[in-house]
Parts: structure tokens; sequence; C-alpha cells
């Protein structure tokens, strides 16, 4: 929501002040929490703290007198009054009725919630508004994963965020990068080689990587009422590729929502899987957090995992078949798809509702709502795909003459299951049951084009995604049968999809190319097997996070090139092309045309 001031210039240096002062906050907590021991006196801190309190109540009253309309002003700003009014009473409280041994430290605390509150209110605020001040929201979009990533390579980069001796600048940024491009490849330990502060700044990073920090900020924006102005709207309707403007609200709301009840139900199900007897952990995290960080993971096609053999302990526990991948194929359809599943889902509610308790007939009634072609093509692709991939590594683990570690000696139910989990991870999940290093060679090839291919638009799945696959090979059976347009589902898709989705697969197959050739240039001296980097690759460039074992031997070279390959997975080739080419020119001429020989 824009808010008119008197004083352009009087609101400059507001923004100024709050810019330094919500710097000084955060690095007044990288102080208290990064380190054993902060490198200034903790009572300091909390003054530094205070003064920044007192900083931010000044300029919201500067604000107010200098705004045009109190009301606009109310509207912006309504949280800030709650808030505060909050805190006073907690202060208060704390002083007169609180018996703890230190009832300062709890005042500070109380202090420390509500900037906490306010920098990630003015962050929120921040993103929507240059991504719609911005030339392109894409080029928004990507600047602010690149600074999320950064910001998360600062925080686990502290002393206080790992519990191995040294963690190298790179291994910290390629974490960082892994976890907000969602794609599970580690060159540490999760579990071990993070403490309880590493793995809650990684849990955040994937749920911000994500949803995407700009539509955090915009989901937070809506929370506290703040209706968003036109150009922020048009910037969300290209971030988000929704159809209408007008649709933007209940898209971002539905976005929250659907994300905190499908995380929910997931850290529910989840809570008994856990044994701690037999499978230790050494950061004293309960069974509560193990749910909540592997359904994060899960809904976020992260692959994440505080054990270092991911899955491969729980196999025989139903919650890794019946809950992570009902959540892993959930994320990777889209919110798109779930928006549109969930109308129709509504609307048939609608229609029961309206035929047992009116009695009318349905037409001129309610509007009997269908799925739409898009979620029609994922649904149908997706199903396709996991059927195919399952049925494939049950048959080439089943009849593997090498045998290369995966031998279930007539046990199909484990084989079935372990191929039925592996045909859905590879699609950019990045758990796993079995020893991705052990399994056959057609068996790695055929995770390659799975991970290859990965998930749907608009979800938090990688890859050049289903929709693009189903395309191109739609494309290509209409020129076999010599039709004018492919066809689906008795809809035709137009020429300039098929044109978006063959650039797609060339760049896409390209990139990938390009980083196996790369890969191979910076571990040629290490002996590493070619098959093995081609598949490293292909992980990270799907942002999958399957791995046969070598990706913490990797050179500083090879982590950089996989590091690049999860950012460019993670947005994808046509967010670059469009960051890219928003500025050129369409030409207003074209040559004249000349035949030439194909095949």
């Amino acid at each position: 929501m824009k808010i008119t001031y008197k004083n352009q210039r009087l609101e400059k240096a507001v923004i100024s002040v709050n810019t330094f002062n919500s710097a000084v906050i955060i690095a007044t907590f990288v102080m208290l929490l990064g380190f054993s021991e902060p490198l200034i006196s903790v009572s300091i801190l909390h003054a530094i703290q205070i003064f920044c309190l007192i900083t931010m109540i000044t300029e919201k009253f500067i604000r107010y007198l200098n705004c045009r309309s109190k009301h606009e002003f109310f509207r912006g700003y309504w949280h800030e009054i709650p808030l505060l009014i909050l805190l006073v009473l907690s202060v208060i409280f704390i002083r007169k009725f609180s018996h703890a041994a230190d009832p300062v430290l709890l005042m500070n605390r109380a202090v420390a919630v509500y900037l906490i509150i306010q920098v990630v209110d003015k962050l929120c605020r921040t993103s929507v508004s240059l991504a719609a001040s911005a030339t392109s929201p894409t080029l928004t979009l990507i600047l602010s994963f690149l600074v999320l990533i950064v910001g998360g390579a600062g925080f686990l980069y502290l002393p206080n965020s790992h519990n191995c001796e040294k963690l190298s600048a790179v291994d910290a940024l390629f974490t960082s990068t892994s976890a907000v491009c969602v794609t599970g490849l580690i060159v540490k330990d999760t579990g071990v080689d993070f403490s309880a502060m590493g793995q809650w700044v990684i849990l955040i990073l994937i749920q911000l990587g994500g949803l995407g920090i700009v539509i955090f900020g915009a989901v937070f924006s809506l929370l506290l009422g703040q209706a968003f102005t036109l150009k922020e709207s048009v910037a969300m309707q290209d971030i988000l590729n929704t159809g209408t403007v007008n649709k933007i609200g209940r898209m971002i709301a539905f976005i929250f929502v659907a994300t905190i009840i499908i995380e929910s139900v997931g850290v529910i199900l989840l809570l008994d899987n856990w044994n701690f007897d037999t499978r230790t952990d050494i950061n004293g995290h309960g069974a509560l957090f193990y749910s909540l960080f592997h359904s994060v993971s899960a809904f976020c096609n992260a692959g994440f995992a505080l054990y270092s053999d991911s899955f491969t302990g729980f196999k025989n526990n139903w919650q890794t078949y019946l809950v992570i991948c009902p959540l892993i194929v959930t994320g990777g359809l889209g919110f798109g798809v779930l928006y549109n599943i969930t109308e129709v889902l509504s609307n048939r509610w609608k229609l029961i509702k309206h035929r047992l308790f009116k009695g009318k007939t349905i037409i001129g009634s309610i509007q009997l709502r269908h799925l739409n072609l898009h979620s029609k093509v994922v649904l149908f692709s997706s199903l396709f795909l996991i059927l195919l991939g399952t049925a494939g590594f049950m048959i080439l683990e089943r009849y593997n003459p090498q045998q290369t570690g995966l031998n279930y000696n007539g046990q199909n139910g484990q084989l079935f299951l372990d191929s039925f989990f592996q045909s859905v991870t590879t699609r950019t999940a990045g758990f796993n049951t079995i020893d991705n290093g052990a399994i056959s060679q057609p068996s790695k090839m055929l995770t390659i084009i799975l991970m290859c291919i990965g998930g749907s638009p608009g979800s938090t799945a990688g890859g050049m995604k289903t929709v693009t696959f189903m395309v191109v090979i739609l494309a290509a059976a209409a020129v076999i049968s010599r039709k004018n347009e492919p066809e689906i589902f008795h809809r035709s898709i137009q020429k300039d999809f098929i044109s978006r989705a063959v650039m797609v697969l060339v760049l896409y197959i390209a990139i990938l190319f390009i980083v196996t050739f790369g890969l191979a240039v910076t571990e040629s001296g290490s002996g590493l097997d070619f098959n093995n980097l081609a598949f490293e690759a292909a992980s990270a460039l799907g942002t999958v996070g399957l791995s046969t074992g070598l990706t913490a031997s990797l050179s500083t070279g090879g982590k950089l090139l996989l590091i690049a390959a999860m950012i460019i997975g993670r947005l994808g080739p046509m967010t670059l092309v469009a960051s890219l080419a928003f500025k050129i020119k369409k030409s207003n001429y074209n040559y004249p045309s000349e035949p030439i020989t194909i095949g």
C-alpha cells in the first residue's frame, strides 16, 4: 500500500535511517547468537538494541506527522500499535510480577522479539516494493535469491552454526545455495556438522527458497492487512504467472494457507517416525523438530535430511512412503495446480449441497467447473512419469546381472517400495532409501533422465518441467502423424508454447552439457568416474540433491560450478532469458524465406 508524504526529502532521510537501523539490529543479533563469546559486551549490545527500538518508535512518529492522509497511515501501520502495546505490557509484567532470576534478560528478549518482527516487516515491504519498482520483476526475483544465498552463507559461517573445526567459505556458500535452491546436495553432514542454530538456519533458508522471498514478503504484507498498489499487483502477477491481477490476493493467501496446512499435516504424521535410541541426535532436538525439518524439506522438494544416509535406515517405516512421498508429489505439482484442484473440489461441494438442500437443478444456479488444461497435463504427466520410473527401476534392478549391491533376494515388495520412492524422489526431492552409488549404470541413466524432466511449473521443483517435456513429445507426435497442431485432452497447443518448450529443452541440455564438461575439467586429476560426474551435474541443475557420494570430495572449482548450476536450475532457463532479454527490441521486419533440409 502506497502512503503519500508531504516532505519527500524527510521521507528519504527516514528510509536511510531505517536501513541503517535494520543493519545495526541484524549485526547485534549476529554478535549475540553467532559466537560463543560475543565480540562486544552483552550489556552494550542490549543497550544498542534499546536505542534502535527508540529510533524505530521515533521514525513512526515522524512519518505520522509527515503523511498527507492519517487514514492511509493507520491502514498501512495498524499493526504497530498492538505490537507496541504488547511490548509495553510484557515489560511491565516482567518487572512487577515475574519471579525469574534475571528479569532484565526477559525484558531484553521481549525487545529482541519486537525488533525481529520489525526487521522482517521492513524486509518484506522492501522486497515487494522493489519488485514493483524494478524494470523487470524477474530481475528482482533473481537478485532476491542471490541476496538470500549470500546472507544464508554468512549465518552458516558463524562459529555457533557448525560443529566442525573449520567450515570453509565455499562450503558455507554451497550449503546455503543448496538450501535456498531447494536442492539437497551436501558437502557437510547436516545432522552432524551443523549445530542446532545451523540446522534452524538451513530450515529457514529451505522455506524461504521454496516459496521465494518476494512471495513470502507478499504473504507477510497481506497478513498485516496491506493492500497492493497496481504496480505491486502487476509485479506479483509476473512472478506468480497468474492470469489476472484480481486473483493475486487470493493466490498469495492460498499459497500461505496451503503451505501451513500441508506441512503441519506432515509434521503430525511424522512424529512417531524417529528412533532416537539407535539414531542419536547430537544437537538435542526432539521428534517435533525432526518432523518439522523433514516435512518442510519434503514439501519444498529440498531433500535435506538430518541423517547421514537420508531415509535408508527408515525404509521399513510406513511414514517414509505414505507421508514423505505425498509431500514430495504435492510440492512438485505447483501452487497453480493445487489452487485449481481446490477450486474444482469447492465447486463440486457447492453443487452437492445445492442438490441436497435446495433440490434444484444444476443448470442456471451454479456453474460447473473443470480442471484447466495446465492442471490436466501436470497431473497426467506426473502420474505417467511416476509409474514409468517405478516400472523402470524394478526391471533394471531386478534383472541387473552385475548385482551392484541392491540384491533383494526375491523381496519383490521391498523392491517395489524402493523403486516407487526412487521414481518419486528423482524428480527433484533428493531423499533416498537406497545407495545411489550402488545402483546399476542403466538405473543411473534413468535417474538422470527423470532428474532432467523434474517437477511442474510454478512449484518448488526444478528440471526442465513436466509440461515442457509433454509439449515437446506432443509436438513430435503431431509431426509424425502430420497434424497441424499438437493435441491433448481435446485441446490444441499453440505454436508459441511449442517454441518456448523447445527453447527450454535446448537451453537445458546445453547447460547440462556445459556443467558436465566443466566438472570433467575441474576433476580431471581426481580419477572420478565420468558417469558419476554427469549424475552430479544433472542433480544440481535439476535441484534434486541425489548423489553417488562424491559431492564432498569435489574440488573448489567443481563446487563453484555446481553452485552456479543449482542457481540456474532453481530459477529456470526461461527466467534467466527473460531477465537478460527484457531490453531487446522486437524487429519490425522479416527476411525472405528459403527451404532447408532437415534430418
